[in-house]
């Protein structure tokens, strides 16, 4: 059977992202095309469909490393803060946007909440195996056209 560790993860989070969109729970909210994903950008993302590959990637990266809290994940959204001349120093992603993207897949049923954070119910491995699944034969066939050459 194909998993999440068998695809890579820019793929499987395209994938993904493309099957939350259908999904009812998990849903832009109106102040996501004003928001930063932190205090370390300067902007807010340009793709208007970045709340769903965000949620694509929380929700993989709870499958990988669960059980996580918030404050976990914002340290991996983090990224450097540029401060002029002087250096840069590393700052954490948004918790806001991290905890509503995670109450989202918990009102779909893909994450659960335990005392040690949030982990991967039997829902959500398996519709991330499923769309791992999914995207398999295209990760075939990039594979075969590069070994052409």
């Amino acid at each position: 059977m194909t998993t999440v560790y068998d695809i890579p993860p820019e793929v499987l989070i395209q994938k993904a992202a493309e099957e939350l969109k259908a999904m009812d729970a998990v849903e832009s909210p109106d102040w996501a095309q004003f928001a930063k994903t932190g205090v370390h950008k300067e902007a807010p993302p340009y793709d208007e469909n970045w709340w769903y590959i965000r949620a694509a990637s929380v929700l993989r990266r709870i499958y990988v490393d669960g059980p996580v809290g918030v404050e976990r994940l914002r340290t991996f959204y983090g990224g450097k803060k540029n401060r002029g001349s002087n250096p840069s120093q590393f700052r954490k992603g948004s918790g806001s946007v991290l905890r509503k993207i995670v109450q989202q897949l918990e009102q779909e049923g893909l994450v659960g909440n335990t005392p040690e954070g949030r982990v991967i119910t039997a829902k959500g491995r398996s519709f991330l195996d499923g769309v791992a699944f999914s995207a398999k034969p295209e990760i075939v066939e990039q594979n075969a056209a590069l070994a052409k050459y």
